[in-house]
């Protein structure tokens, strides 16, 4: 049985991921091989060295090729860093047909209305475009408006976006590597796919990615992406705390709080720095709940994955901070059972560690793109819908 290939990439600020998997048109799925290398060039999730980076993501894609031997040609990218974020409009039209029948040329000409009439910053790109919900004659309707009749349609849509020349320079530093980019996905988005169950995304959920120097996070609900924010602070300002407050060397730092073995007055004192740091990140996580009337109001509570949810304290904390449940991310296919999955190997369905959440899921959403039934998609997907349609083989 021929099966599919598809590479996905993250690069963070401290580590460049690479997953590859493959697929059968059954929607059996077997992750072929993960590898990572320390990320060179990178700040803030944007490129500061444009040859570092390059160099980086060569050697991971060699790694990731290598072990799973199959020859990498094109990949699908993951977008973070600061400039990523989003943002919603209204927009509404006229029914075309005399009858009042939607039809699907109205639903595509009122959501290129929200588009165009978006206020957005200079130089930044439409990632991605969700239609939330719509409405018929100013009444908000269940699913889709097609076939439904009325004299008007609006539209109520997310926008998640990034700034373009960052777009630009990490798909030129991905091509610059060797292979080709055939699609990109925010960093929330691509781990959402894997990282948070159907009914997480459906009652409402927000996942938070504690990397090295950003925290993404996107909130779901219906089952859709409703906000998504990125953090200028991360897992790496703990570090530098540590290094600051106790004067040590980073190194030393960064193994004290990993492994904190110290003495008790000593780990006393690591554990205030820790906590402080950390209830700076969800103070700011729940002033975007806030922001958006959904704090405390999600009832399947927070899902912590990355390299910054490791530590020990963090779900006390969140739970305390955000007044949510907390759980940690366990990756798994959509529709996979996550109890189920346990009793699998590792190489047999998803990652175990959740830092891999990033790229497994770009391989999810790569797989949805070039599934028989979605069709190919263009470079860019722009509907949400596109994300899901070809994920439905997948499902139980």
């Amino acid at each position: 049985m021929r099966k599919q290939i598809v590479t996905g990439i993250d690069i963070g600020s401290a580590t460049v991921r690479v997953v590859v998997v493959s697929a059968t048109h059954a929607g059996d799925t077997n992750v072929l091989a993960t590898a990572s290398v320390p990320s060179l060039g990178i700040r803030r999730g944007q490129i500061d060295s444009f040859e570092d980076v390059v160099t980086a993501i060569g050697s991971a894609l060699t790694q990731a090729s290598r072990k799973a031997e199959v020859s990498i040609k094109k990949v699908y990218l993951a977008i973070g860093g600061v400039t990523l974020g989003s943002s919603t409009n209204d927009a509404s039209i006229a029914i075309a047909k005399a009858d009042g029948e939607v039809t699907a040329l109205d639903i595509e000409r009122v959501i290129a209305l929200s588009e165009s009439t978006l206020k957005k910053n200079a130089n930044h790109h439409i990632v991605h475009t969700v239609p939330l919900y719509f409405k018929i004659d100013g009444k908000k309707i269940l699913g889709k408006p097609l076939g439904m009749r009325g004299s008007s349609l609006e539209v109520h849509t997310l926008f998640v976006t990034c700034l373009e020349q960052h777009l630009e320079r990490m798909v030129q530093a991905v091509e610059a590597a060797g292979v080709r980019v055939e699609d990109v996905a925010a960093s929330p988005i691509a781990a959402s796919l894997v990282a948070l169950t159907k009914l997480e995304r459906t009652v409402g959920s927000i996942l938070v990615n504690i990397g090295a120097e950003t925290v993404t996070s996107v909130v779901y609900e219906e089952n859709q992406p409703v906000a998504l924010h990125c953090l200028s602070l991360g897992s790496g300002d703990i570090t530098n705390d540590i290094a600051l407050v106790m004067k040590l060397a980073l190194e030393e730092a960064e193994e004290l709080k990993q492994h904190r073995e110290h003495s008790v007055t000593a780990r006393k004192k690591l554990d205030e720095i820790i906590s402080a740091r950390l209830s700076d990140i969800f103070e700011l996580v729940e002033s975007m709940l806030k922001k958006i009337g959904r704090s405390a109001l999600l009832p399947a509570g927070i899902v912590l994955m990355g390299g910054g949810s490791r530590l020990d304290m963090i779900e006390g904390l969140a739970k305390a901070s955000l007044r949510l449940p907390v759980k940690m991310a366990v990756l798994a296919t959509p529709g996979a059972s996550r109890a189920d999955d346990e009793e699998k190997k590792p190489s047999e369905q998803a990652p175990k560690d959740p830092i891999w959440g990033v790229a497994f899921g770009l391989c999810i959403f790569g797989l949805s793109n070039e599934s028989p039934e979605s069709g190919r998609q263009n470079s860019l997907v722009t509907l949400w819908k596109n994300i899901f349609a070809g994920i439905e083989k997948f499902l139980p």
